[in-house]
């Protein structure tokens, strides 16, 4: 029986969270820190959910859970920044991840003009305004018009992967 012959087989039961989680654990993923700024403060997390919705006009979009600290901040945001991570800065990645700490205090970032914080060094950068914030389950999708941008072609991108980050091997 192929996986599709065994999809008509299948029951109408939810899928529960952890078996979604292990599923997209062999699924890899770029990593990136997205940034705003809410009542004079940087508010930043780690996202592996951003994606690249549209070229004509340029709109990328990431996901977060309602339960985030940042999601207080993202849910009036009107501009945001998103930087994708190098293979080196794993570090910064896991800091951006951490609860309870000021993200911020060790550096590592730089702001733009409009106040959003970017990664110094990252292997780019979006910056743009908040199109849309969509409920999906317990997270939130936010849709963003890209204003500005920024490549270096010479950092390679941070992978995370079956619960760990990860650097691109050479192309099949």
């Amino acid at each position: 029986m192929t996986a599709v012959d065994e999809t008509r087989h299948a029951t109408a039961v939810p899928v529960p969270p952890e078996a979604l989680r292990a599923v997209f654990r062999g699924h890899p993923a770029g990593v990136a820190v997205v940034t705003t700024v809410h009542e004079g403060r940087h508010v930043g997390f780690t996202a592996t959910s951003v994606i690249s919705v549209s070229a004509d006009p340029p709109v990328v979009a990431f996901s977060l859970a309602a339960t985030s600290s940042s999601w207080p901040a993202l849910a009036t945001a009107r501009t945001v920044a998103v930087s994708l991570l190098g293979a080196h800065q794993a570090d910064l990645s896991a800091r951006f991840a951490t609860s309870g700490i000021d993200r911020f205090a060790d550096g590592g970032w730089v702001p733009l003009p409009s106040g959003e914080a970017v990664v110094d060094g990252a292997a780019g950068w979006v910056h743009g305004r908040v199109l849309d914030r969509v409920v999906a389950g317990s997270s939130r999708i936010v849709t963003v018009e890209v204003l500005a941008h920024h490549v270096r072609d010479d950092v390679a991108p941070l992978v995370f992967h079956d619960r760990g980050y990860r650097a691109l091997g050479a192309r099949v």
